[in-house]
């Protein structure tokens, strides 16, 4: 059993910061990809960013240059840093990982309960 437990939302004025972290725990052998998701009232879930085991990332036009994706492998965290938001990033936000629970496991994906990011004045 994995567990994907988040942190960190809440509400921000405009230009604001919020930094979002997910801890995986449990039977985990090796963690792949990482994401961060996001859905507004509405509008269908989308991706806000990804990083790779290797480190490599990945961002929606939307956040390029005001978020940042990364990670601890050694705690099996993935965090988002939030830099200058806007309304439109009002949204939950759900952390999504693709993992192996044992060395001869396939590739399961996970995603954690999300949390909740407003952005308003």
């Amino acid at each position: 059993q994995v567990q994907l437990v988040e942190s960190g939302g809440g509400l921000v004025q405009p230009g604001g910061s919020l930094r979002l972290s997910c801890a995986a725990s449990g039977s985990i052998f090796s963690i792949d990809r990482m994401d961060w998701y996001r859905q507004a009232p509405g509008k269908e879930r989308e991706l806000v960013a990804g990083i790779t085991s290797g480190g490599s990332t990945n961002y929606a036009d939307s956040v390029k240059g005001r978020f940042t994706i990364s990670r601890d492998d050694a705690k099996r965290l993935v965090s988002l840093q939030m830099n200058d938001l806007e309304p439109e990033d009002t949204a939950v936000y759900y952390c999504h990982v693709r993992l192996r629970s044992s060395i001869w496991s396939q590739q399961t994906e996970y995603w954690g309960q999300g949390t909740q990011v407003t952005v308003s004045s």
